[in-house]
This record gives structure tokens, C-alpha cells and sequence, in this order.
């Protein structure tokens, strides 16, 4: 089934909202520093034989995905059962149906 244009642009947009409140958290700015540190330590001398720098930047920068995702997945939540709720509480629609 697929979505009507207009739906597909609210949520894009709203999706694009929630990202950059998201962007804008104490905690993800604090992961995002320790991310890109550990990124630039690993590259600092180009040694290659750096493994533990880039275990370290790859751990940060996927536990930062990780974070981030928890925060849509919870936005998200919210968001549908905001939906759910509009829908059942409106009248016209239900007496659209009815009539």
C-alpha cells in the first residue's frame, strides 16, 4: 500500500524534526565528541597498526547509532499512539463511516 504524497512529506518532515532535536541532546553530544576523538587519535600518526584506536571509534560510533535509534524508536512510539488517539477521538470521521 502506498502512502498518499501528502502523508509522505508530514512524516519525512517530522522525521527530519525529531533527528535534529536528536542531534541536539546533552548525550549524543557528548558521544558524538568521544566519537570523532577516537576517530582522530586513530588516524593522528596514519599508523596503521592502530587496531585498538579504531576497536575504540568503532565501538563509540555504534554506540552512538545505537543510541539514536532508541531515541526515533521511542519518538516514534509516541507519535503512533498519538495518532491511534486523534483517530479515535474523532467524531467526524467515525460519523463519515456510519452516515
Amino acid at each position: 500500500m502506498d502512502l498518499p504524497l501528502w502523508l509522505q512529506s508530514a512524516l519525512q518532515e517530522r522525521l527530519e524534526r525529531v533527528m535534529s532535536g536528536i542531534e541536539h541532546r546533552p548525550e549524543l553530544r557528548k558521544l558524538r565528541s568521544e566519537e570523532g576523538l577516537a576517530f582522530e587519535t586513530m588516524f593522528a600518526g596514519m599508523d596503521r597498526t592502530n587496531i585498538p584506536g579504531y576497536m575504540d571509534w568503532e565501538d563509540k560510533h555504534y554506540y552512538k547509532r545505537g543510541v539514536e535509534n532508541e531515541h526515533l524508536y521511542i519518538q516514534g512510539l509516541r507519535d503512533g499512539v498519538q495518532v491511534a488517539f486523534t483517530l479515535l477521538a474523532d467524531p467526524i470521521s467515525i460519523s463519515d463511516k456510519s452516515g
